[in-house]
Parts: structure tokens; C-alpha cells; sequence
């Protein structure tokens, strides 16, 4: 028979369902485009009339430098908040900006966010020691 794990989240000490557990895969994916969407429409915005062939490398500029800025100061990107969900350290409190710039330096790398553990936490989070919660 196999190992008994429990719910996600029950090894970091965080509740099974509602505010402070640990964020669904559909939500985070979805807060993941709203914010990539996002930067795209304003390095498109920047861009128009120019190269077009640089909008890729503006997209992840921009990418990297609101997820930081937003997640070191409020805790969450713009689809974060929008959709409920908020980034902390293991420790509960909002996460330094040196965790959230690294976070997001592997995030954008994408390997390490597409490979989990069995709380649901990709490798960028646990390479720095935070995790995805809900607010609400």
C-alpha cells in the first residue's frame, strides 16, 4: 500500500482548504497569463511602429520586473490579487525581495516551475523557500 501524505500543504503546516492553503494548479496558472498578458499589451503598446521581433524580449523585461516589484511590496502581481492569491515565505511573512527576484529569475526559465513536488509547490518556490497561498 502506499504512503499516506495527506492533503497539499500538511507537511509546511498550512491549513487543507481556504485562506493561508496552498493555491490550486488552475488558479496560479491563470494569474500566471493574466499577469504575461498584461505585459504583453503594454510592451506591444511601447513597441508599436517599431521592431516587432524585440516584443518577446520586452514581455519577459517586464514580466520579471512587475512580478518583483509587486510581489516584494504587496505580496501579489496583478493576477495574483485578482484571482485570490498571494506569495509568502515558509516563515508566513511576505517574501524579501531577494527570494522574489530569484523566484522569479527561475519562474521565467519555466523548467523549474513545470516540476512540482507533492504539495503542489514548483522548484523555483522550494529553490527559495516560498509558497503560493490563497487569500481567500
Amino acid at each position: 500500500m502506499g504512503a499516506d501524505f495527506g492533503y497539499r500543504g500538511k507537511r509546511l503546516g498550512l491549513p487543507e482548504e481556504g485562506p493561508g492553503s496552498i493555491a490550486g494548479t488552475g488558479r496560479r496558472l491563470a494569474a500566471i497569463f493574466i499577469d504575461w498578458m498584461l505585459c504583453y499589451l503594454v510592451a506591444y503598446a511601447l513597441i508599436v511602429n517599431r521592431d516587432l521581433s524585440k516584443v518577446n524580449i520586452w514581455i519577459t523585461v517586464l514580466f520579471f520586473l512587475v512580478s518583483v516589484l509587486t510581489l516584494s511590496t504587496a505580496g501579489a502581481t496583478p493576477g495574483k490579487k485578482l484571482l485570490g492569491l498571494r506569495v509568502i515565505s515558509l516563515s508566513g511573512q511576505r517574501a524579501g525581495v531577494g527570494q522574489v527576484a530569484l523566484r522569479t529569475f527561475l519562474l521565467v526559465l519555466a523548467v523549474p516551475a513545470l516540476i512540482w513536488d507533492r504539495d503542489g509547490r514548483g522548484l523555483h518556490d522550494k529553490a527559495v523557500g516560498t509558497v503560493e497561498v490563497r487569500v481567500s
